[in-house]
């Protein structure tokens, strides 16, 4: 689309927002997706506590829903009980009267199969959006290893004495802290929304290098911009996460596509930045002919559930331990290919916002929090503003 399209299309964008007509009825309330966290490994249960996640919601809602999951588990989840509840302040207590108990067929505990997600019953609970939400869990006995999502960026809390305490709103009990999500891999809400974009990617989408407590990862500063269309912004980022392969990042992108992606509430577009850890890691990947049968393999599953999909090319990484000549004439090969149009509905082209014109192959320093890999606030926001919205939609 050309930069006159692209107005065009903007403009029209505003007029929707304002208007509240959009092809089908937009005032129609539907559920979308408002947050995410993609299983990405486990850790020790922790038997008769509760966690209390803090989770940032992207678009807001008459009514939520909550995700648990047990994924990656080796033995049937039991969850003694689940609750939500607006946060107060920056701790772990809760807006009081916002206290809400989650059921799943109706029933207060739940017990999740080994491999799989489960979706709350519709919670009566108006949220806002761009507010924090917590997300407690109660864990009674030993279920195994406990799936969560290593790199949070995100203080949440921890009642080692847990039983009956998902639901208190004093926050006292709560006295342990932890930087992961447990258990809770997202929230939808139900609002007249016009559906969900999902920023799929590795660690440059898990937000590392950006500032803890923050929410200034890419995806964050991309809700910002979509939130006054009424579209929420899911992050299925996992640190260490790869395109083609499964490695320490947890299943790869292709495996995980379905349950992180596509099977999401309100899907309309995927936003797709993946494969710098298959040119820098073990096994290194070589042939750029294989990252676009991965991606058009990933193009070809979306568009069977009517999700279009816009790639990103793969971002400077020189300075970097895993750094050589080699991988990079891999990246840049694998860039040009992205760049022809042929292989996504659409591309932002983050390398090219974010090289050092001086040195191409490294970031800008004013983007780089020092690895030379990731990006700090002012890189993730510099990403963020580059996606032109016209093409998510």
């Amino acid at each position: 689309m050309g930069r006159v399209g692209r107005v065009l299309a903007v403009a029209l964008l505003l007029v929707v927002a304002a208007t509240g007509r959009a092809g089908a009825d937009a005032g129609h309330s539907l559920w979308a997706g408002s947050w995410e966290a993609a299983p990405s490994g486990t850790d020790p249960e922790v038997p008769g506590a509760a966690f209390r996640n803090v989770v940032h919601l992207s678009v807001g809602g008459s009514a939520l829903r909550v995700r648990v999951s047990n994924r990656l588990g080796s033995a049937p989840l039991t969850l003694g009980a689940v609750t939500v509840a607006l946060r107060q302040g920056d701790g772990p207590d809760a807006v009081p009267g916002s206290m809400r108990a989650a059921t799943f067929a109706g029933a207060g505990t739940v017990v999740v199969p080994v491999g799989e997600d489960l979706v709350s019953d519709p919670v009566p609970l108006a949220v806002p959006a761009a507010i924090d939400l917590l997300v407690s869990v109660e864990t009674p006995g030993d279920s195994g290893p406990a799936t969560y999502h290593r790199v949070a960026l995100q203080t949440s809390y921890l009642a080692k004495d847990g039983a009956g305490r998902a639901d208190d709103e004093d926050g006292g009990a709560y006295t342990g802290t932890t930087g992961h999500w447990y258990y809770v891999t997202g929230v939808d809400v139900q609002a007249p929304t016009r559906g969900t974009v999902v920023a799929f990617g590795d660690s440059l989408t898990d937000g590392n290098g950006t500032s803890m407590d923050a929410n200034h990862r890419w995806p964050d500063r991309l809700a910002d911009r979509l939130r006054p269309f009424l579209i929420g912004v899911l992050n299925a980022g996992i640190s260490g996460n790869r395109l083609m392969l499964d490695s320490t990042g947890g299943p790869g992108a292709l495996r995980r596509l379905d349950a992180d992606a596509l099977d999401r509430s309100g899907v309309r577009t995927l936003l797709l930045l993946e494969g710098i850890n298959d040119i820098k890691g073990t096994p290194e990947a070589t042939d750029p002919d294989d990252f676009v049968r991965a991606y058009r393999t990933i193009v070809t599953l979306a568009h069977e559930r009517g999700i279009r999909v816009v790639g990103a090319t793969l971002t400077p990484y020189a300075g970097y331990s895993a750094y050589t000549d080699a991988r990079e004439a891999v990246r840049q090969q694998v860039n040009a290919l992205i760049r022809t149009g042929q292989v996504f509905d659409a591309y932002v082209d983050f390398d090219a916002v974010v090289r050092d014109p001086q040195q191409p192959g490294r970031i800008r320093p004013a983007y780089d929090p020092g690895d030379h890999l990731h990006f700090n606030d002012t890189g993730a926001r510099a990403l963020a503003d580059a996606v032109p919205l016209a093409d998510l939609l």
